[in-house]
């Protein structure tokens, strides 16, 4: 069904299972049948028309279903639930950090889902309800849907958590120029994560808030279950943050210590040669009368007097701690 713009269609049956739906199908419905669940890829443009000519719904609906962006939130219409969510892009070669969004509405006979790019947590729930294990209830299929998408930000929310702590490890291990590469990089990670993460938190805390008919306290209370999740993933987040900045600074630190080391090292090194350098250029001038030059002792009597500056230099340095 994906050609056509419907992906999923699906009636439930009250008991976990559901009947499959096409285009064909869609015009006979009606509410005495059971709750119709329909899946669209919203770029599609029969689906577009159909949305605009069949669908029934409120233009501001449609417009939101529709919408190329959107952010997460929740609001209620009546009895309706108006619903923009964003799950982890798991698609082999992409970035978490890229959200795949999906928007909701039901008014708890109708559930009209819409989405660009695939999301996992729709296949789920379209393959549990075809082994009868699926959602009774459009309040259930909410949770089901909410809840997918939380579980899925797990390992993206652990891997950011190890990636830090690796970082943490090599910092200590090896200062190292590249590290500043990979720190950034998770911060950027961690940043657009939470951008999305953030009011998707409050859309959930608003969502569980709502009071209609057709969402049980049951339901409630699993969506209660979900948002403490998701809660609970932005503090992590908030923490990989923080670490991550406070090992940048570290790193930060220890570069710059390395590097005044290096500078100070190279300081009394050139301190060390001043004199000697203005004592061999200040007897090595083409005019006459540079003492001993005649003297073939003179060499070496001067080659001791800079050993004996050298050695007057390091016994300065010594007195004053700075070697």
């Amino acid at each position: 069904m994906d050609g056509d713009g419907l992906i999923y269609g699906c009636l439930l049956d009250g008991e976990g299972g559901g009947r499959t739906y096409g285009w064909e199908d869609v015009p006979d419905w009606s509410p005495d049948q059971g709750v119709l669940w329909l899946h669209f890829e919203y770029v599609n443009e029969r689906v577009q028309s159909w949305f605009y000519n069949q669908s029934q719904l409120e233009p501001l609906v449609i417009e939101a279903l529709l919408m190329e962006e959107n952010r997460p939130r929740a609001s209620m219409i009546n009895d309706e639930l108006l619903i923009a969510l964003r799950g982890v892009n798991l698609s082999p070669g992409s970035n978490p950090e890229d959200m795949v969004g999906i928007r909701v509405w039901s008014d708890g006979q109708r559930i009209i889902s819409t989405r660009k790019r695939r999301l996992l947590s729709a296949a789920d729930i379209y393959r549990a309800l075809e082994r009868g294990e699926g959602p009774r209830s459009a309040g259930e299929f909410l949770v089901r849907l909410t809840g997918g998408l939380i579980e899925r930000m797990q390992d993206t929310i652990e891997q950011t958590e190890d990636q830090v702590a690796a970082i943490e490890d090599m910092i200590l291990a090896t200062e190292s120029y590249a590290l500043r590469t990979s720190i950034s990089s998770l911060r950027r990670e961690v940043i657009a994560l939470r951008r999305y993460l953030a009011p998707q938190r409050e859309a959930m805390l608003q969502l569980q808030t709502f009071k209609v008919k057709w969402v049980s306290s049951n339901d409630r209370q699993a969506l209660r279950e979900v948002a403490d999740h998701l809660t609970r993933y932005v503090e992590e987040l908030d923490s990989v943050r923080d670490r991550a900045a406070v090992a940048q600074e570290e790193l930060a630190n220890r570069l710059a210590e390395q590097m005044n080391k290096r500078m100070y090292v190279l300081s009394l090194v050139a301190a060390i040669f001043l004199p000697l350098g203005f004592l061999t250029g200040l007897l090595g001038i083409n005019v006459g009368g540079i003492p001993g030059a005649e003297n073939s002792w003179s060499f070496w009597v001067f080659v001791v007097m800079l050993l004996i500056v050298v050695l007057m230099q390091f016994l300065i340095f010594k007195k004053k701690n700075w070697l």
